[in-house]
């Protein structure tokens, strides 16, 4: 799977189902119908080295969603876009719900035999992120808002690799500016001891 510069992946491990679950009408009048959670709100998930991040119920307000696509994998074949109206992607109580109407090709078919098999059973994502809050205490990030949505993928394995660079690469860049931030302080501790000592000499 290629990874996109600047775009952040998350997989989630709600199931990706064939039909409605519950009491829910199906979105689309189609043979090879899906639909799941790209993620849900408010529930921490561990990232790598104890930081944890979780997405907040407003994540989409304002987001970028003119164009999101539907993919295996977040690669290849194109089964579905909410621009061509047969991607539904939304926020509801739980977190942002996706349907999608696969399309009428082998391709589709062959998706949608591999989903309803339970082969392929999870849903990733791919944004960019706006606005997050911090939470050095607790090693928690909260994405708040979302700048644009990409795309909703299949996908075989819930960790899968793009997923886990982009949870490293974030991982990474937060230890290295906690550990900047530790040496600025250090400087800042330095400096006020050596005046204090200059100033009563």
């Amino acid at each position: 799977m290629p990874v996109k510069e600047n775009r952040v992946y998350r997989a989630f491990t709600s199931p990706l189902a064939t039909s409605p679950q519950g009491e829910r009408r199906k979105f689309f009048d189609t043979d090879y119908y899906v639909e799941g959670y790209a993620t849900t709100f408010n529930q921490p998930y561990e990232l790598c080295y104890g930081i944890r991040e979780q997405i907040a119920p407003d994540v989409l307000d304002g987001a970028d969603l003119s164009d999101v696509i539907f993919q295996y994998d977040h690669e290849g074949m194109v089964f579905a876009r909410n621009r061509a109206g047969n991607l539904h992607i939304a926020s509801d109580s739980h977190g942002i719900f996706v349907a999608a109407d696969l399309g009428r090709t082998e391709d589709a078919r062959r998706l949608y035999e591999a989903i309803a098999a339970g082969l392929v059973d999870r849903m990733s994502w791919a944004f960019t992120v706006a606005e997050e809050i911090w939470d050095n205490d607790n090693d928690l990030r909260t994405i708040t808002k979302v700048k644009k949505v990409f795309d909703v993928s299949a996908v075989s394995l819930p960790a899968n690799d793009a997923t886990a660079i982009s949870a490293r690469s974030f991982a990474d860049g937060v230890m290295g500016e906690r550990k900047a931030q530790e040496l600025r302080r250090r400087r800042q501790i330095k400096l006020k001891a050596q005046i204090a000592k200059e100033t009563t000499l």
